[in-house]
């Protein structure tokens, strides 16, 4: 999280958002423990079981393997990319790994551990692509007022790299939706049709 630039704060940042995307998505899912229901399939889902579910599927699995696989992969090319050195002292290794390492994890162990029903694949895709469009709105309208790109990797392309690079994450993001889509899907064939049948 590079670039301590005082316009935006830390909402210029994507890891940030993600961070709370994530704290929201675990704070429903205890409240869904509580008030609603972790059946595989039921009749009539509470609301915050549907609210669950499309928070999982929508923001909090694409954006999550988003982040981790995006920062680790600029900082594998060249850390300076994404998160220069004189951040060390202050951004210590095992807080880069909370926020770029663990929400991959943990997030993927969800999917085996708990079923969620996803939405209409035009609903998710729409609501993931609205998200991502308005944090590139987002971060341009950082660099309008701070005169600097969130992050290093920005200020080095040209702006046809820069269109391309924007594609290909948005791009990225959305094929993430349709992977934790899949995974959800084959991880829980089974349990699903035996509970179709237990309920017909």
């Amino acid at each position: 999280m590079p670039n301590a630039v005082p316009f935006g704060g830390k909402f210029k940042f994507l890891t940030f958002l993600c961070a709370i995307i994530q704290a929201l998505y675990y704070t429903v899912s205890l409240v869904n423990d509580f008030v609603g229901t972790n059946e595989l399939t039921p009749k009539k889902p509470p609301a915050v079981r549907r609210f669950k579910d499309w928070l999982m599927a929508t923001l909090a699995f694409p954006v999550a393997i988003n982040v981790g696989v995006t920062f680790w992969t600029l900082y594998a090319i060249d850390r300076e990319l994404v998160f220069p050195k004189v951040l060390d002292p202050v951004f210590p290794s095992w807080l880069n790994h909370v926020l770029h390492t663990n929400i991959v994890v943990f997030i993927v162990l969800e999917i085996f551990t708990s079923y969620r029903s996803y939405p209409k694949r035009s609903q998710g895709l729409t609501g993931l692509a609205i998200f991502m469009g308005a944090y590139l709105v987002w971060i341009h309208v950082v660099k309008h007022y701070s005169g600097v790109w969130v992050y290093p990797v920005l200020e080095v392309l040209q702006l046809p790299q820069r269109i391309l690079f924007f594609v290909a994450v948005i791009g990225f993001t959305l094929s993430l939706y349709l992977l934790g889509e899949f995974l959800n899907n084959t991880v829980w064939a089974k349990e699903v049709k035996l509970a179709k049948r237990k309920i017909n």
